[in-house]
Parts: C-alpha cells; structure tokens; sequence
C-alpha cells in the first residue's frame, strides 16, 4: 500500500511539472490573438510546431514517466484515491517552487496546499484495496465509443470562443484522462500478447490522444487556470463513482464518511491551486510582444495574427520557470 501512495505522488509530481512546461510551449507555439481569433477550431498545425521545442519533447517524456507510476498505484489503490491524488500536482509543484527558488505562497495559496496534503492523507488511510470487480469485454468496448464521443465534443468546443472554448476544452481533456484512468485500471496485464488482445489498451492509447490534443488547444490563447480547473474535476468526479460503482472501490470498514471528506478537500484546493500552471511572460517580452503588435497594426499589407500576450496577471509559476519563452 505505501508503495502505491509514493507511486501516486510520483505520478502528481510528473503530470504538475509537464503541464507547467507543455503550458509555456502551447503559448509559444500559438497563432491565436489575444481576443481568442485565429485559426478555426483545433489547430491542427499546433501539435507540429510543439514538437519542434525541446521543453515540450521532455515534458512528454515526463508525462509519460507518470503515467508509469500512476499504472502502479492503481494496482493496489482504488480510483477516486488515486485520482485526487494525481489531481493535486500542482500542489507539489507550489511546494517544490518554495523550496528550489524560494517563492512565497500567499495565504490562500498555503491554505489550499494544507488542503491537498490533508485530503490526501486523509484518502490514504481510509483507502481499501482496489475493489475485486472484473469488467468484461463489453465495459471496455464501452470506454472506446466513450473516448469517441467526448473527441468528437472536443472537435465542436474548439470552434467556440473564449471563455468557453477553454472551459469546454478543458473538461473534454480531464474526461479524457479520467477515461485513461479507468482504462488502465481494467488492463488484463502487461505483456504485449495480452495487450494486443485487450480493448483496454486502446481505451488507453485512444484516451491518452484525446486528451492530450484537446488539453493542450485549452492551453492555447485561453486562461490556463480555467482550463487546468476544469480537467481537474472532469478528471476526478466521473472515474470515482465508476470506480465505486462499477469496479467494487471500496474505503476500509466506517471509514467512507472519512473518504468522501478527503476527496472533496483535495479536490476543491487543487481546484484552488489552478493559477500555478498559468504562464507569465517576463516584463522585457512583454514590452518586445507589444511593439511587435503595434508595428503590425501599422504595417497595411501585414494581415498576420499577433500571438495572444495575454497570459494573465499576477505572481505566477511560471514567472519564476527558467526558459526562453520568444518563439
């Protein structure tokens, strides 16, 4: 059991760290202005561009690196445990920005961090074992057409515009890493014969593309804190109750009520925490972005979008990450 809660908080600590990079790459990389036009719908060029920056190459390794610790933890934990767990990431990283490089967290930032670690330790302790329920090939086929659906959603909130567009793009993304949860959690096994033959296994790999297109057009041009908040309740809710209504999660004897406690307290302060993925360009950038907009405005043949400098206001993760944000 403890070697699935140190898996669970690897898995946060992988997925915060890549989104807070993935975040700076997606706003690099995008053509959209800061009043949200642009290309129409998902920008199919985007993920092209993206891949070109080191940044989002490794935080696709990262993000992989959790998914490996995630898969250990839902061995021997239940969903709606590792789930909130791997949703308070960002309260990791906030610590792990106090100690590395000394940022001061404001008081309701040191609230919600106090939140997420009393929520997850709460979570561990009332946790039962993952439950013993054995879905059959029909429950897996069934979180294809479902991945199915929710891309097919993702594809029409992406022709919206702001704040829904980021809002709707968002939770189509935490959907999608909810349905990769589950998926993983009903896996038959690991070895490659087994996973040919599982629908699971592209449950997972059918989810995992989903979100990952579909949260990184949330990044783009919108708020970040709106997009990272909606994927977190989108990501936690839906796998709990499937878990414990479909899969047989169980808390340990009298502790449900302690359960239930722990999930919305450590789901409500990582909603709290969203802000910490939101990027800030440095002042001297911002100053550069601008006269650049001015000069294309005033420029009659230069019909070309500016990219968005809206990224937010405030003391931010990101004003403090080490990277060269001009493109």
């Amino acid at each position: 059991m403890l070697a699935s809660l140190v898996a669970a908080l690897v898995a946060a600590l992988c997925y915060g760290t890549a989104s807070v990079m993935q975040a700076v790459a997606v706003r690099a990389a995008s053509r959209r202005t800061a009043d949200g036009s642009g290309p129409a719908g998902v920008d199919p060029g985007l993920l092209p561009r993206l891949l070109g920056q080191w940044r989002f190459t490794l935080s696709v390794l990262i993000d992989l690196a959790g998914f490996a610790a995630q898969l250990v933890a839902l061995r021997r934990l239940p969903l709606f445990a590792v789930q909130a767990m791997v949703a308070a990431n960002l309260a990791v990283i906030a610590v792990l920005a106090t100690f590395v490089i000394g940022v001061r967290l404001s008081k309701r930032e040191l609230l919600a961090v106090a939140g997420v670690v009393a929520g997850v330790g709460l979570l561990g302790s009332s946790a039962g074992a993952e439950g013993a329920t054995h879905p059959g090939t029909g429950f897996k086929i069934a979180l294809i057409v479902a991945t199915a659906v929710i891309g097919g959603g993702g594809l029409l909130a992406g022709r919206l515009r702001d704040p829904a567009r980021t809002l709707l793009l968002g939770t189509v993304a935490g959907l999608g890493y909810g349905l990769l949860g589950i998926a993983a959690r009903v896996l038959t096994g690991f070895a490659p014969g087994v996973l040919v033959r599982d629908p699971a296994a592209y449950a997972v790999l059918a989810a995992g593309v989903v979100s990952f297109v579909f949260y990184t057009a949330a990044l783009e041009g919108g708020s970040v804190t709106v997009a990272t908040a909606a994927v977190i309740l989108a990501e936690t809710l839906p796998p709990a109750l499937i878990g414990v209504l479909f899969l047989g999660d169980t808390t340990r004897p009298g502790l449900t009520p302690v359960a239930v406690v722990g999930f919305v307290l450590a789901v409500a302060s990582a909603v709290l925490l969203a802000q910490f993925g939101e990027p800030e360009h440095p002042p001297e950038h911002r100053l550069q972005t601008a006269q650049a907009a001015e000069s294309a405005e005033a420029g009659a043949g230069d019909k070309r979008p500016v990219p968005s400098t809206d990224l937010g206001g405030g003391r931010q993760v990101l004003s403090w990450w080490p990277v060269d944000l001009r493109l």
